[in-house]
Order: C-alpha cells, then sequence, then structure tokens
C-alpha cells in the first residue's frame, strides 16, 4: 500500500475521532449546558471542591478546555476567584485524563449498539432533551469505531522502511518529541483525542517504547496551550485561569522531562508499574501525570494566582487601563471573516454583563442595596461603552459584498448588539425606576406574588443564557427551542396576572399595595424575554423557518 493511501485512511480515522468528540461534547452542552453552568457556578467555594467539580464536570463534558473556558467566563464576570479558577482547571486536567481510559476498554461490540440508539432515538424524538442524548450515544459509537480505524490504518505502517529511522532518531532526541506531540495536542485541540491516537499506536508497536515520556508530557504542555490561545482575547483575571494552568501542567512537564532526560526510567518498568499492554501504559501515565498536576493545582492554585497578579499587573502599566484586553483587532478589519469572528468573541463579555445585570436586578427587587444599586449602573456603562465598540467596529469592516454571507453576519450581529443594549436599558431605566419605588413607598410584594415574579426572572434567565448560545453557535436546534419559550413566558404572564387579580378580589393587603408595581415588573420582564427571542430569528430564517409575517391572508 502506497504512502499516500496509508495517509489519507489515517487522516480520515483521526477525522473521525474529532467529530466524535466534538459530537459527545456539545451533545453533553446541549442536554445540560444551562444546568452544568448553575453547578459550576454554585460548586466552587474553595480549590479542593473546586478541583473535585472540574474533574467530575471534565468527565461530563469529554473535554478539560471546555470546562476550562466556561471557569475562565466566571472569573472574567467576578462571580469566582483567579484561585479557585486555576483549581478547578487542574481537577478538569484530571478528570479529561480518566476519560481516556474509560474509552480504553473493550467496547467495540457496543459500537452497533450506540449507533443504532442514538439514530433510533433521534428520529423518533422532536423533543430537545432527547435528541442531545441522541448525540451523545451517537458520538460514542463513532468514536469506538475511529479508534478501530485508527488502528486498521496504521497496521500497514508496521512494514515501513522510513518509521523505524524516524523513531530511532527521536529516541534519541526527546525535546523534539516533546515539541512535536504538542503540536499534535494543538492540532487535535484536544488532549483526549491525542492520547487515545498514541495509545493505538503503542498498541500496533509503531512508537518506541522509550518515547512514552516525551510523548505523553509534550501533548499535556500542548493540551495546556489550547486554553492560553483561546482566551487571549479576554480579560486579565479570565486569561490568569489559562496561563496559571499552563504554569502548572506545562512547566511540570518541561521539568519532569528534564528529569528523566538524566534519570531515565525504562519503559519495562512503568510498564511493569502500569499495566501489560502498551496503549494502556500510555492511558495511565498521562492519568498519574494529572493526578499530581490536580493535587498541586489544589496546593499552589492561591500562590500561582498572587504571582500572575503581580507579574501580569506590571505587564499593562500605561496611561490606559488595559484590565480587559478588547477582541476587536483593528488589523483584522480587511477581513470580513476574521472581523467577524472578534466580534462574535467580544459578544461574549456583553452577553456576560446582561446575564450579571439580570442576576443582581431580581436581589434589588427583593431589597434594594446601595452597593448593589452602584454596581448595576456599572455593569449598564460597561455595556453601553462595549455596545458602542462593538457597532463602530462592524460599520468599518472592509471588502464587504451587499449580497454576502459576510454581510447578512455583520447585520445580524448589529442587530443582536442593539437588543442586548435594549434589554439593559430596560433593566437600569424600567426595574430600577420600579426599584426605587418599592423602597420609597415601602411597598412588599405578597409571597404568592413574589415567587411568580421569582419564576419568571427564572424563565427568562433561562432564555437569555439559550440566547447567548444561539449567538454564538448558530445553532438551529437551541434557536427553535429559545422561540418555542417566548410561548412560555406569555403564558406565564397572563397567568400572574389572572392571579394578581384574583388576590385583589380576595383582599390581599400587600397585592394592593403592589398592584401596578407587579404588573409593571411582569411586563417588563417580558419585554426583555421578547428581545432575547428575537436573536433566534436569523438562524431560524436562513433555515427557511420563519414566516415572513404572523399575519395570514384572507381573501375579501
Amino acid at each position: 500500500m502506497s504512502a499516500s493511501i496509508i495517509f489519507i485512511n489515517l487522516a480520515g480515522a483521526v477525522a473521525l475521532l474529532l467529530w466524535a468528540t466534538r459530537m459527545i461534547r456539545t451533545g453533553v452542552e446541549r442536554a445540560l449546558g444551562n444546568k452544568l453552568r448553575v453547578y459550576l457556578r454554585t460548586a466552587f467555594r474553595n480549590s479542593p471542591l473546586a478541583a473535585f467539580f472540574g474533574f467530575l464536570f471534565a468527565i461530563l463534558m469529554q473535554s478539560s478546555t471546555g470546562v476550562v473556558l466556561v471557569i475562565t467566563g466566571f472569573v472574567s464576570s467576578g462571580m469566582m476567584t483567579t484561585a479557585i479558577g486555576i483549581a478547578a482547571a487542574a481537577g478538569a486536567d484530571l478528570g479529561s485524563a480518566l476519560v481516556t481510559r474509560l474509552l480504553r476498554f473493550e467496547l467495540g461490540i457496543l459500537i452497533p449498539v450506540f449507533l443504532l440508539a442514538g439514530m433510533t432515538i433521534f428520529r423518533m424524538s422532536e423533543s430537545h432533551p432527547w435528541r442531545p442524548i441522541a448525540r451523545i450515544l451517537f458520538g460514542f459509537g463513532l468514536l469506538l469505531m475511529s479508534l478501530q480505524l485508527i488502528g486498521a490504518a496504521s497496521e500497514p505502517l508496521r512494514e515501513s522502511k522510513i518509521l523505524p529511522i524516524v523513531m530511532n532518531y527521536l529516541s534519541g532526541d526527546w525535546i523534539t518529541a516533546f515539541v512535536l506531540a504538542a503540536i499534535l495536542a494543538w492540532l487535535f485541540h484536544s488532549s483526549v483525542a491525542a492520547i487515545l491516537f498514541l495509545a493505538t499506536l503503542f498498541d500496533r508497536d509503531l512508537i518506541a517504547p522509550v518515547l512514552l515520556f516525551p510523548l505523553v508530557l509534550g501533548i499535556n504542555f500542548g493540551g495546556a496551550m489550547i486554553s492560553v490561545i483561546l482566551t487571549k482575547g479576554m480579560n486579565r483575571d479570565a486569561r490568569m485561569v489559562t496561563v496559571g494552568n499552563l504554569m502548572i501542567r506545562g512547566i511540570s512537564a518541561i521539568f519532569i522531562l528534564i528529569g528523566l532526560i538524566f534519570f531515565p526510567i525504562s519503559f519495562d518498568t512503568v510498564q511493569g508499574l502500569f499495566g501489560t499492554n502498551p496503549g494502556n501504559t500510555v492511558v495511565t501515565a498521562h492519568i498519574v501525570f494529572n493526578g499530581g498536576i490536580a493535587i498541586l493545582g489544589i496546593i499552589l492554585s492561591g500562590l500561582v494566582a498572587r504571582i500572575l497578579r503581580r507579574v501580569m499587573t506590571v505587564e499593562h502599566t500605561g496611561n490606559h487601563d488595559f484590565s480587559r484586553q478588547t477582541a476587536l483587532d483593528e488589523d483584522d478589519l480587511s477581513s470580513p471573516r476574521l472581523a467577524i469572528a472578534n466580534t462574535s468573541r467580544e459578544m461574549l463579555v456583553l452577553c456576560d454583563q446582561i446575564n450579571l445585570m439580570l442576576n443582581v436586578v431580581i436581589k434589588l427587587l427583593r431589597k434594594r442595596d446601595d452597593e448593589e444599586m452602584r454596581s448595576l449602573v456599572l455593569l449598564d456603562d460597561e455595556v453601553d461603552r462595549v455596545h458602542n465598540q462593538i457597532k463602530a467596529y462592524l460599520a468599518r469592516i472592509e471588502n464587504l459584498q451587499p449580497d454576502s454571507k459576510e454581510n447578512d453576519q455583520v447585520i445580524n450581529l448589529m442587530m443582536a448588539t442593539i437588543k442586548l443594549e435594549q434589554a439593559a436599558d430596560i433593566i437600569t431605566s424600567n426595574l430600577v425606576a420600579k426599584i426605587d419605588k418599592k423602597a420609597t413607598r415601602s411597598i412588599e410584594f405578597s409571597e404568592q406574588g413574589w415567587q411568580e415574579l421569582l419564576a419568571l426572572h427564572k424563565e427568562v434567565s433561562t432564555n437569555a443564557k439559550l440566547a447567548f448560545n444561539v449567538l454564538i453557535m448558530h445553532d438551529l436546534e437551541i434557536a427553535r427551542q429559545l422561540v418555542s419559550q417566548k410561548e412560555i413566558v406569555r403564558s406565564m404572564e397572563q397567568a400572574s396576572e389572572e392571579r394578581h387579580i384574583q388576590r385583589l378580589r380576595d383582599g390581599d393587603s400587600r397585592s394592593k399595595s403592589s398592584s401596578s408595581l407587579h404588573i409593571d415588573i411582569v411586563r417588563d420582564f417580558k419585554e426583555i424575554n421578547s428581545l432575547l427571542v428575537s436573536i433566534a430569528y436569523p438562524v431560524l430564517e436562513s433555515a427557511g423557518m420563519l414566516r415572513s409575517s404572523r399575519l395570514t391572508s384572507q381573501n375579501t
């Protein structure tokens, strides 16, 4: 078999592996995305707990990078300290390492079962909760199939005359092997996929056993670099999480590599400790390394955060505030695709601020607090600033063709930015005025009325998260789910008003005093929800799933 055919087969098998891991991850995110974010936000109270929950969520999401990116969002918006974020990232590294071991079990017989179950559930279900489950099952089937294909595609390499020469060279040059493994992890954008690929090649005796350590350590270094590069446009605190993870995981990999160069350990010794199967030895070495990283993360997270805060503050001194580096790169304005990607990243900041404002305003509706009021004003100022920057940036993008896909994307981003800013205005203008009115007149909601407001706020907050996901991912299924939620909010509004009127008839004194206030707040939440839902319309329209008008034509 020619080298080109072997390479094409191997590349196709690897592509299937990457696609399968992505299917599983996105399936988990769609099934549990909002719940995961709620749990992540509330569970991380100290470093040991953060590492533990980071470990669990990485197993669920099949990706430490995915968990780290969620964590950096919380740190960026002030919901989590940098030290806790670093500890959580270290725990997530161990969780993703354990995933590789779970996927190494002999599950080939389950491939048709996973594929058949996934396809059957997907075809038979139209509801959102079941389709992500189908995606997860189908993804597992494809993943196990890809591992078999990698093994079969790499089998002809046993007869290669060049491979032994390359292996002999790398065996004597661990640094080059380390760098190549780091590049492999970056290209895969997944340490899980890179380790599984490496283990499969070890199973076929295609890699010299002596290269176990530099390759495993190199993949871990590359895995730590992925999140650093993906968060380069975020604020300093968020970037400190990924840089801190790189310091602990990456520098540990380099130090261990240097130590093993001077004090080598034989592969037979390691295999005797970890297992007889070469591929399993690779995976176990990966787990042991990341277990040590999790422990270091818990112990050193506070120290690393303090060091980075001092170093990264020194790096950003001057006459301007660079605490949050904007993603709106002026150099990319000549390339519409790059400029649109930059804007999408900057929109995440806007989404985080709106989410925070929704969380703050419900507290203030319960009890007015001057400090919280000031934080709400500051959040609105930040929304206005980012909103204006995004609009100005989009207006200056060059080389846009009038009827191009990029032009439509620019218009959609512009409209979404305006709607988010309008939602923020409703919070800081309409709802804040009602908060002041409630405090000034000492108005109290009835217990039933307050529970209705809480339920409505929870629904709007959930829809906000769906809208943010639609904005970034352009996912058709989430867009459909979001639009369907509009009727739920409308029904909640009508039911709340009807129950409120009934309480007035029953003579509830609190309902009488809060009557107009209660109804106005419900309508404000409904208006915010309508703005958020409208973000999904362009996605549905592009798929031909949106009517041009809600009015039906009638013959006169």
